[in-house]
């Protein structure tokens, strides 16, 4: 099943997409928000099959989940991004021979980063000459639990989404924790829809980020150095995760700094990333 958050007119609904015939079907004004879904998908889906369809290219698609909390990302999680970002010089205090990390590298994004697939990525050119793209599958708790074990770690997932780590490069390097290059309004495109776990697998997932048509990142989620339990383990030690929570869980090889010399974003430039299952989320920089 695919769960999106949508707009008609002036009302947001929450509803259940069928991308064979093109619609959505509201789920009713039971469905508040987006973790009142995950608590009663079965349902609330049930009651969405007697709503009437509207085609998906009347509504306006808003980004499927507002955590109420930070969302959870980790960096470096790829082999050749993580050499990437060593050898750019945006890494503050990268050691040559050290690129993979022995654990994973997690920070955090606001949920004021959060936008839709569609809309507008600012530039912020006020603070950033630097603006990079970052093509990640995001996981979405729908049990929450502390100290998860890893090889239970799957039954904790609600669903998959697509997620652009937008980052500025600058200030990641000039601030060493990575908060502030990460954190700026907008940073954090989101969507278009929620896929449920039973459709996905999720360390089989090819995930492509194209800049104005022209493929920049690909790869497979099964080239993770740290698995989607192992992320999952890792942060609920001693930290309870809740349901609605997202984490990003790192981005592949080919982002602006990858390149000699950098390919940072620039107005007009439009970033389309897509992940096998999940959809294509896109948005454009000014």
């Amino acid at each position: 099943m695919r769960f999106a958050r949508f707009s008609l007119g002036s009302t947001e609904q929450i509803g259940l997409v069928d991308l064979e015939k093109s619609v959505i079907r509201p789920l009713g004004a039971e469905a508040q928000n987006m973790v009142q879904v995950i608590a009663q998908t079965a349902e609330l889906a049930s009651a969405a099959a007697d709503s009437e369809a509207i085609p998906l290219d009347e509504v306006r698609l808003l980004a499927p989940i507002v955590p109420r909390r930070n969302v959870f990302c980790v960096g470096k999680n790829y082999r050749e991004h993580a050499k990437e970002f060593a050898g750019s010089g945006y890494e503050s205090g990268a050691v040559k021979g050290a690129e993979i990390d022995e654990y994973p590298a997690v920070f955090s994004k606001p949920p004021s980063t959060i936008v839709a697939s569609g809309d507008d990525v600012q530039l912020h050119a006020h603070v950033t000459q630097s603006v990079d793209y970052e093509a990640e599958l995001a996981v979405i708790i729908g049990k929450g639990g502390r100290d998860i074990k890893a090889e239970n770690a799957l039954d904790h997932v609600f669903g998959y989404t697509i997620v652009n780590d937008v980052t500025a490069r600058d200030r990641q390097r000039h601030h060493k924790q990575w908060f502030l290059g990460k954190s700026l309004d907008t940073f954090c495109p989101m969507g278009p829809w929620i896929t449920t776990a039973d459709e996905v697998q999720s360390d089989q997932l090819k995930v492509q980020c194209w800049v104005n048509d022209e493929l920049r990142q690909n790869a497979n989620t099964r080239d993770l150095i740290f698995s989607i339990p192992t992320l999952i383990a890792t942060i609920s030690a001693g930290l309870a995760l809740e349901p609605g929570d997202v984490i990003a869980t790192g981005t592949p090889a080919g982002v602006g700094i990858g390149f000699t010399p950098a390919r940072f974003l620039q107005k007009g430039d439009e970033v389309k990333i897509s992940i096998s299952g999940l959809g294509t989320l896109t948005n454009r920089f000014v």
